[in-house]
């Protein structure tokens, strides 16, 4: 049994066998001996740190230990320090050839900007690494873009802020599309150092092209300045604006909530709204829970619009704690909950439909005509024409009701002799029974008065049923060839849903007849226009005309009919 042992690794802790330990020590140990003094402490950091990453490519979880396989795929990719030798040659770093090393002899490039070789913020210089061209066609397309197209300075800037930097020995070999092994670290480090002593021997030169660059470099810092400004300018005025918004709202939701909470809690305050919403709540949950529960589910997320408003306006502000955080969204998801599950009970209460029926004969004669009136009550309505869903009011002995106009008059066909009439009250409830229970307690009345219905245009019930959706059907059969006589005060509750026959067309008070499933008028004044022109002669030519020429034309003759203020004058003359 191996033992465990914690390393760290470029800033990266593992854990690793004793046998991989052994192995991985050994062969750190022999790249430092075949390492020149020279660079030799960072190029070790760099490979350390390529090992890391390949070890982390390899474990699934942070508690799986580095085995020696591990050790020996990361060799097979770093290689051996034998098997390697850099050449002592001078490293040419000019762009034509080292920096800009188009053959990435197998390696994965990676996008970077290139600081190295930059002119103000490396963004080209690394686009044209990922690519493969030289910078300087990069650098023309953009200045054409920035003088005719006004569009190259933005695209330069975003770029410059989504495309990272290659900081490390590393990223700069993936910005090259290099492997990265030991040899090719190596190599880089010393470019560097040889950069460094090129720089010392050439001091004059270099110090024009360094203020040159040096120059550019503040510029696009002064860019970068002005923008990250601005930004900083934007997040202000959208702070400030999130919590002015904010602010109000919380300040009208409590005040809101406080107000229905204490109109509702309080006997001896009455307001009118309270009413309604009572009827309602088809559950028995006091409505003051529902009030501070939405208030919750609703202020809690404008509280940390709030906060994110206040992060942006003040810098470093405190945080408000995790017990806060987490206590206010226990808190919102409990309200979440809670009003999820007083929705479902509030569609369970209707979820089924209840009524009852009553069945009436009416005992007329075939030759009689069956008036049908809608009568209104003085007490609740000044009109028959006055309607409302549902109001809540007090009947004549100061007892309080629900007041609804929502009674429907559905004309039916019978084949029976005899007409009947079918009033069915119909409500909501929790269970058909439950339903039919409240559809049982509406108060609705009309009399039969030999030929002549009266129908009550209205339905009371007791405010204790609550509002459930409680309605009124007359259905009227109507055996064919009977006469009826509707009353204008029934044009508003006729409907055609659910009939058998569609509405009279026509005014009210008038004799209609049922013929062949439809009513037909009989004493209607007739529209027909007085002026149609009909013959029966098929050779007959018919033509028209304004006042004073010619309006009609036949084979034989032509009639012109005058209008003026004298009347009208018909002459007739024979064609010549």
């Amino acid at each position: 049994m191996n033992k465990t042992i914690s390393i760290n690794l470029g800033g990266f802790f593992f854990h690793i066998d004793e046998d991989a330990y052994s192995k991985l020590t050994r062969y750190l140990d022999a790249v430092k001996r075949s390492l020149s003094p020279e660079g030799r402490d960072e190029i070790i950091k760099d490979i350390e740190s390529r090992i890391a990453e390949l070890f982390q490519e390899k474990i699934k979880n942070e508690k799986q230990v580095i085995s020696a396989k591990e050790v020996d795929d990361m060799i097979a990719i770093m290689g051996q320090p034998e098997d390697y030798k850099i050449d002592d040659e001078p490293i040419n770093n000019s762009y034509n050839s080292s920096t800009y090393n188009y053959n990435n002899n197998g390696g994965t490039k990676k996008l970077y900007r290139d600081k190295d070789n930059s002119i103000i913020g490396g963004v080209l210089s690394g686009i044209s690494q990922y690519i493969g061209v030289d910078p300087i066609w990069l650098r023309i397309v953009m200045a054409i873009l920035l003088v005719f197209f006004g569009t190259g300075f933005f695209i330069y800037i975003i770029l410059w802020i989504i495309i990272p930097e290659a900081i490390t020995t590393t990223q700069k070999l993936e910005m090259r599309g290099m492997p990265i092994n030991i040899t090719n670290i190596e190599k880089k480090v010393k470019e560097g150092i040889d950069d460094i002593t090129s720089k010392i021997s050439d001091i004059d030169t270099e110090k024009m092209m360094h203020n040159a660059r040096n120059g550019s470099q503040r510029v696009g810092s002064t860019i970068e300045d002005i923008f990250t400004t601005i930004f900083k300018i934007i997040g202000k005025l959208l702070g400030g604006f999130i919590v002015l918004v904010a602010s109000i709202s919380l300040i009208g939701l409590l005040i809101g909530t406080i107000f229905m909470f204490f109109s509702t809690t309080l006997d001896h305050v009455s307001m009118p709204w309270n009413e309604y919403l009572r009827a309602s709540n088809y559950t028995d949950f006091p409505m003051w829970i529902l009030y501070i529960f939405s208030f919750f589910a609703a202020a809690i997320p404008i509280f940390f619009f709030f906060i994110l408003g206040l992060k942006l306006l003040v810098n470093n502000l405190k945080s408000i704690g995790s017990y806060a955080k987490y206590s206010l969204l226990g808190i919102w998801i409990l309200s979440i909950v809670f009003l999820v599950y007083f929705g479902l009970s509030q569609a369970s209460q209707v979820g089924h439909e209840g009524k009852v029926v009553e069945k009436r004969e009416l005992i007329i004669s075939p030759n009689d005509t069956l008036k049908i009136n809608m009568k209104y009550n003085s007490f609740y309505s000044k009109s028959v024409f006055n309607r409302t869903d549902f109001r809540f009011t007090a009947d004549e002995k100061d007892k309080e009701i629900i007041y609804s106009n929502n009674v429907k008059i559905h004309l039916m066909k019978t084949d029976e002799s005899k007409p009947f009439i079918q009033i069915e009250k119909t409500a909501n409830g929790r269970s058909y029974n439950d339903a039919k229970n409240r559809a049982q307690k509406i108060i609705y009345n009309f009399e039969i008065q030999g030929n002549i219905i009266n129908l009550d245009n209205y339905l009371l019930t007791d405010r204790s049923n609550k509002f459930r959706d409680q309605e009124v059907h007359i259905y009227l059969y109507i055996p064919k060839g009977t006469v009826i006589y509707p009353n204008e005060s029934i044009s508003d509750y006729l409907t055609n849903r659910y009939s058998d026959i569609d509405m009279y067309y026509g005014e009210e008070n008038h004799h209609y007849k049922l013929i062949n499933g439809e009513f037909e008028c009989l004493d209607c004044p007739n529209n027909e226009d007085d002026n149609e022109w009909n013959s029966d002669d098929e050779d007959s030519k018919v033509e028209l005309k304004i006042n004073g020429k010619d309006i009609i034309t036949s084979e034989s003759e032509i009639s012109t009919i005058n209008i003026d203020e004298n009347g009208i004058k018909i002459q007739t003359k024979n064609k010549k």
